[in-house]
């Protein structure tokens, strides 16, 4: 399978450790690593994958992630090379779908274009953010999408308009069907250069204070509950510093588990279960982990 995959074009690592490539640092081998930096080189192994039965994951940055110490079975992919590019054309930026989100927004300043400040602090990948219409500080993806290009294994390529991405809260198209996204069309506005500059300054130093920047973690670990905010409902449940292992509820901001350097995967996961248990008890919300789960855990 492994050599097929390369014949396609893809590079191919073999019971590759995630811990590698999540920012919890921690998750057990990869059956096969991909990474793909063409288009043809993609379909084609998507294809195969599809046709002989075996399960893929597509990996943005894995900062959303939190991998099983037992691995994973099948394939895990990352597109880079074609799918790392951005390209501008007036106030309209296409961006692969393996393009650094910060970068994009970074770039977009120097062109600028305003409308993804929100967006200059997020760790994760192009794709990975429309997947999951990730946003922070009042903004969101779905507010800066035109379209979207995504191939759907069996099905080929099609371009969705906003609307058709059915994006929600950390919510899309794709959390509902299996495809990838190729490319994404977004539309900002001219603006002042020094004036977004300025604000994405302004929202790195608010994340400097209230987030534990200097561990490794996966962000947000919850979704906000409806009426609610999930920092201040571990807070409030006391868990702020509450540990097990080196898997810790963050003394900084309580909506954020950290990995304080030892932690695996099964430590983070029962302290995740353990403080949706807690506030459960206390508020009488169940809190819905934001972080996506891979492999077995039970």
């Amino acid at each position: 399978m492994a050599e097929k995959c390369r014949a396609f074009g893809a590079e191919v690592l073999q019971n590759e450790p995630m811990r590698k490539h999540t920012t919890f640092r921690v998750g057990g081998p990869a059956e096969l690593f991909m990474t793909i930096p063409q288009r043809e080189a993609l379909f084609r192994v998507l294809d195969f994958l599809k046709e002989k039965d075996i399960p893929f994951f597509l990996l943005g940055n894995g900062s959303n992630l939190l991998v099983s110490d037992r691995g994973l079975s099948g394939a895990v992919l990352q597109l880079t090379g074609d799918f790392e590019q951005i390209g501008f054309q007036g106030a309209c930026v296409t961006a692969g779908g393996g393009a650094s989100l910060m970068r994009l927004a970074a770039r977009a300043a120097e062109h600028s274009l305003s409308g993804l400040e929100f967006a200059s602090g997020i760790p994760g990948s192009v794709g990975g953010a429309i997947v999951m219409n990730a946003g922070a500080y009042g903004g969101e993806m779905a507010q800066v999408v035109e379209s979207a290009e995504i191939y759907f294994p069996g099905e080929g390529v099609r371009v969705l308009s906003c609307g058709e991405m059915r994006f929600g809260y950390r919510h899309s198209i794709l959390k509902e069907k299996e495809g990838v996204l190729l490319s994404v069309t977004l539309r900002l506005q001219s603006g002042e250069k020094k004036t977004i500059m300025d604000k994405i300054a302004e929202l790195k130093e608010q994340r400097r204070q209230k987030q534990p920047l200097e561990y490794a973690s996966a962000g947000s670990t919850f979704k906000r509950p409806e009426g609610a905010f999930a920092g201040k409902l571990i807070a409030d449940a006391g868990l702020k510093g509450f540990s097990i292992g080196d898997a810790c509820v963050s003394e900084k901001h309580a909506g954020f588990v950290i990995n304080k350097g030892n932690a695996a995967a099964a430590d983070i996961y029962s302290l995740i279960r353990e403080v949706q248990k807690r506030v459960l008890q206390t508020s009488g919300y169940m809190l819905e982990p934001e972080v996506i789960l891979l492999g077995e855990f039970e």
